[in-house]
């Protein structure tokens, strides 16, 4: 057996539920065990090595962030190659085995460049592609992103940024209500990228007809057949209030998550949402349609101090990121284990909030065959943590990988 060969025991939770007494065997890459310790044959993994977990440990599927823009002083917007492989290998570490980088709103050059600097590590396998968080957003709701360089779709700049991209771009959040939005949705899922309804000032039917026209494009476009389905950027963030005579993007966006049309990202690190909202929406669309996310930036994973997001200056205290020009909130510091963990003190099922940070990211991805459970064949993405979810042990393809350094 290859060195690479491993044995976990503990409580396994995947695809939302958990099982007590269980064991995980890796073999070659991929997971090719797992389930009831009383079903698991010691005998077929001769030399393969016992990871230890602490009493009450749990064994998780490698955790799945759709929305990303750094950590470890490294920002996916502007940094280089390297700084960007450092924040990659940062939260592989951390229990994030699968994640987009996200770019941030800037000059057309700016957006290419940072594409092509990412664009090798997706082709390499180090990140599952990119996100653009704009440029085609609503200067009103912009938050920290560059109101100087936010514009209406612009196909010619689209085009440019795909053949950068060169099939890596995965999603781009967009506000529906801009002029030219629904063509800028039907260029996008004939490339087979996720829209992802966000930073907008968007009314309920909007915002419930962009994404239900978005929805129908993924099932009959190049995404056909695989079960994907537009998304909402940070639900809450970067949009008007729900109020009950002006619903707006809230609303809707609710709704169809209740219907299974879209899923929803939930910034569940205690900062951009109050537990009970996160709790409540868990409650109202079920874990089958929220994604767990951290917005996080360069400093996650680093003590407070100044910092930047794409070209802007963000002073982080206590752990939360703001704007130095305005006090807007700039990104996350949490990784999405911390995340999960604070989800679960909301209030939420543990298996639900794992659910949410695995198999429901996986599927927007279309890589759920591959990533997002604990199931016979799959990659062997594995997170082990102790009875409070503190970080016991990473494997990324059946490679240990560890605690993050401190």
């Amino acid at each position: 057996m290859k060195p690479n060969a491993y044995v976990l025991a503990g409580t396994l939770i995947s695809d939302g539920a958990a099982a007590a007494d269980s064991v995980v065997a890796v073999a070659d890459g991929r997971i090719a065990y797992a389930g009831p310790r009383a079903g698991f044959d010691a005998a077929g993994f001769p030399g393969a090595r016992e990871l230890k977990l602490p009493p009450g440990s749990s064994i998780l599927p490698g955790l799945v962030d759709l929305h990303c823009h750094g950590a470890a002083g490294g920002g996916f917007p502007t940094g280089g190659t390297q700084a960007c492989r450092a924040a990659v290998g940062f939260l592989h570490r951390s229990g994030t085995t699968t994640l987009l980088a996200s770019l941030v709103t800037a000059s057309a050059e700016e957006l290419v460049r940072g594409i092509g600097a990412l664009r090798p590590l997706a082709e390499e396998g180090l990140i599952a592609g990119i996100h653009s968080e704009g440029p085609f957003l609503a200067r009103a709701r912009c938050g920290a992103q560059n109101p100087e360089w936010i514009r209406n779709p612009d196909p010619a700049l689209l085009g440019r940024m795909l053949d950068a991209a060169g099939g890596t771009l995965k999603t781009m959040t967009y506000a529906p209500e801009l002029p030219g939005a629904g063509g800028l949705v039907r260029l996008l899922t004939g490339q087979g990228v996720t829209p992802s309804v966000g930073h907008t000032d968007a009314d309920a039917r909007t915002t419930a007809d962009s994404l239900a026209s978005a929805a129908e494009s993924l099932r009959s476009g190049a995404a056909a057949g695989t079960g994907r389905r537009p998304t909402v950027t940070h639900l809450f963030n970067g949009m008007p209030p729900l109020h009950q005579r002006n619903p707006g993007p809230v609303a809707a966006c609710l709704r169809l998550a209740a219907e299974g049309i879209v899923a929803v990202e939930l910034i569940g690190d205690g900062v951009h949402l109050d537990p009970e909202t996160v709790r409540m929406v868990f409650g109202l669309v079920g874990a089958d349609n929220i994604a767990l996310v951290t917005d996080s930036m360069a400093a996650t994973g680093l003590p407070d101090g100044d910092y930047e997001l794409g070209p802007a200056a963000v002073v982080v205290r206590g752990g939360v990121a703001a704007l130095k020009s305005t006090g807007a909130l700039a990104g996350g510091t949490a990784t999405l284990l911390e995340v999960v963990r604070r989800t679960i003190e909301a209030g939420v099922a543990p298996a639900d909030a794992v659910k949410a940070a695995t198999l429901v990211p996986a599927r927007i991805l279309g890589l759920e065959a591959e990533i997002g459970s604990l199931r016979p064949g799959m990659r062997a993405d594995i997170v082990a943590v102790d009875p409070d979810f503190g970080l016991v042990a990473v494997l990324r393809a059946g490679d240990l990988l560890g605690r993050p350094a401190p």
